[in-house]
């Protein structure tokens, strides 16, 4: 029996019938192949390119050596750099008008020392799970590792299917997809995000969505801040409730407020499609892709503890803890 629009590939009788196959993924168009048992075939569409030198082993240069495992991730994009650096000035950007145009000015000592110290412990939270989302790996897939030696190592039995990618000649892992920005396959790539210069993966989800919910809750404080400090300048004179002249006063403050409620929006919608993908434990790729669910089905609950770590602590909140994983699923090569 053949699918529709697709192709059948028929399961080996025996050992003599075939041997374990490398498939290689590419950019042409997507076929399907069946790969399961022979009662409950279970067809999987991807991008395959059938080119015969790509399907040698011989063909992959030799591993890089092994990087020292405590150096620092970077990806050297210029895009990127530019949104991260744009990324901070905001921030400080808000700092400014929230501390000397806002608190500074004002006569509520009380008001001020709460405010300012909410505020700036939200904004030193979202820098810092900026900085570890950006400066961490990942969970890239060692590069150049598709060789003889490697594929030897997985044992295949004769059937058995891995999948090569061609652009950094790696056997990829199950869930991982290729980034063109990061040149390297990514575990569980969700996306890949220029605010962080960097792509959002299994090992950095964490601190991603703690920079979106740090951000969002600052915009929020900000805007909340702002509306009071319009009233009060209304009431009182403009000259008396900032040390600024009454348009530069105006000026920043519209500004603060357009750039909070312009960041709210954002990052909130980021937060809410990053939790979702967790709870439902598909990354944003396999939606986009409709990719069939190979992976065992857990409950919400420890989907969360997979990403933020194990056991539940206050530690989910800290971009400096870096989450224990748990008993997480190990990937597989073999398809």
């Amino acid at each position: 029996m053949r699918p529709a629009n697709g192709e059948l590939i028929r399961l080996p009788s025996s050992k003599q019938e075939a041997d374990p196959q490398i498939i290689v993924e590419g950019d042409k168009p997507c076929r399907w192949r069946s790969f399961g048992r022979m009662g409950s075939p279970a067809h999987r569409c991807r991008d395959i390119e059938r080119q015969a030198g790509y399907l040698q082993p011989e063909h992959c240069a030799p591993p890089p050596p092994r990087t020292d495992p405590d150096a620092m991730w970077f990806i050297r994009d210029g895009c990127g750099i530019v949104c991260g650096v744009i990324t901070w000035f905001l921030v400080f950007y808000a700092e400014f008008v929230v501390v000397f145009v806002m608190l500074l000015p004002s006569k509520n000592l009380a008001y001020s020392l709460i405010n300012g110290a909410l505020f700036n412990g939200l904004a030193f939270l979202a820098l810092a799970s900026h900085f570890r989302a950006m400066c961490t790996d990942p969970g890239a897939v060692p590069k150049g590792n598709a060789t003889k030696e490697f594929i030897e190592s997985l044992q295949l039995k004769p059937g058995q299917v891995v999948y090569k990618c061609p652009k950094c000649c790696s056997i990829k892992p199950d869930r991982a997809h290729h980034c063109s920005v990061c040149k390297r396959c990514i575990r569980k790539m969700d996306h890949h995000c220029p605010w962080v210069n960097n792509c959002v993966g299994e090992n950095n989800q964490k601190y991603f969505v703690l920079f979106t919910m740090y951000i969002a809750l600052i915009s929020l404080h900000a805007l909340v801040m702002v509306v009071f400090h319009f009233l009060f300048c209304i009431e009182e004179d403009w000259t008396k409730c900032s040390t600024f002249s009454p348009p530069a006063t105006v000026i920043l403050l519209i500004l603060l407020c357009f750039e909070g409620l312009l960041f709210l929006i954002f990052t909130s919608v980021m937060f809410g499609t990053q939790v979702h993908s967790i709870c439902t434990d598909e990354t944003g790729i396999e939606q986009l892709k409709k990719e069939e669910r190979r992976w065992a089905k857990k409950s919400k609950w420890m989907n969360m503890k997979v990403v933020f770590g194990h056991p539940f602590s206050i530690a989910w909140l800290s971009p400096f803890s870096t989450p224990d994983h748990g008993k997480a699923d190990p990937y597989q090569y073999v398809v």
